[in-house]
């Protein structure tokens, strides 16, 4: 319920504020559960990725550090986040999506890179679509990457692609996984050049 309310208020922010965004290929959507997985561009443009694929509902991952606000933590708690030491993921990093995935309604929304400061994949969605038998969706978000830039209507679109399978019975080998991650990048480089051939990203505040 707190989810859905949390929802209809992002929405209706994010319109007054840009107003101009755009959602392309939604029919790309499983039915089911899915993973989400995107190069991750803004501190917003996962509010994006939820408003575009609604009705279904999502879970997330957040640094531990956001929890340590109590009301921020109602928020999140409220809003299906759960806490993920970056330093120390651990084996909860991976065991809560794939049990939430595997028992919920819910869907999840992770970055593979970790951060918007690298574009450097990793593996934790691979083994989590591995371990609760549901696919991978690539989806890019391409649009202003600052709030000020936000608030001057730029236009911004998100855009779905076809789902990656995860065999479960497949043997995780570095390899394989490098395939998969793979076929991540080039999903991501493929969405970018159907909404625009010349997009390239730029981080606005790089880490030195």
């Amino acid at each position: 319920m707190f989810y859905s309310f949390i929802r209809v208020v992002a929405r209706f922010i994010v319109f007054v504020l840009n107003g101009n965004a755009h959602y392309e290929n939604k029919d790309k959507l499983p039915k089911g559960n899915y993973i989400l997985v995107a190069p991750h561009r803004a501190w917003f443009d996962m509010i994006y990725f939820a408003l575009a694929a609604a009705p279904k509902k999502f879970c997330f991952m957040a640094k531990k550090e956001l929890f340590k606000n109590p009301i921020l933590k109602f928020i999140l708690v409220h809003a299906n986040a759960f806490s993920v030491d970056r330093e120390n993921p651990g084996a909860s990093a991976i065991k809560k999506p794939v049990k939430l995935l595997k028992s919920t309604d819910l869907s999840l929304i992770i970055f593979p890179s970790g951060t918007r400061h690298s574009q450097n994949l990793k593996g934790g969605a691979v083994l989590i679509s591995k371990l609760s038998g549901v696919p991978l969706v690539p989806v890019v978000y391409q649009g202003p990457v600052t709030f000020k830039d936000l608030c001057k209507r730029q236009k911004l679109t998100v855009r779905f692609g076809d789902p990656i399978e995860v065999d479960r019975k497949m043997k995780l080998t570095d390899e394989n996984q490098a395939e998969i991650l793979e076929k991540m990048n080039q999903a991501f480089d493929k969405l970018d050049k159907e909404i625009d051939p010349n997009y390239h990203y730029v981080d606005p505040h790089p880490k030195k």
